[in-house]
């Protein structure tokens, strides 16, 4: 089961320095140029299934998109994998803008 994880929650967390949270967000470069959470691994969905290799399966995973769609689908993929620490940050990077950095820009 994917666990929705708020943007507060996920914010609370990156304060407190959690090193077993790492943040995947599964945009396209062309979003990131515009928006981007500082420290977040960047894995576009398409390259999701080459590199996921590239993750602890140790970790606690946050997989973050634009509204919350893309990342839900990289979750259950993940979770297919073998997975099993996974959140799906509901929201996205919509809602992080909206609710925790007004000044962020948005598109």
């Amino acid at each position: 089961m994917i666990r929705q994880m708020s943007v507060q929650e996920l914010k609370q967390r990156l304060d407190q320095g959690d090193k077993n949270l790492v943040v995947i967000d599964v945009r396209e470069p062309w979003e990131l140029g515009i928006c981007a959470l500082p420290g977040a691994v960047s894995i576009p969905m398409r390259a999701v299934p080459a590199r996921y290799p590239e993750l602890s399966k140790d970790a606690e995973l946050a997989v973050l998109c634009h509204h919350g769609m893309r990342s839900q689908q990289v979750a259950l993929y993940l979770e297919r994998m073998g997975f099993s620490k996974l959140n799906n940050v509901t929201g996205g990077i919509a809602a992080w803008a909206r609710d925790i950095d007004p000044d962020m820009p948005t598109y």
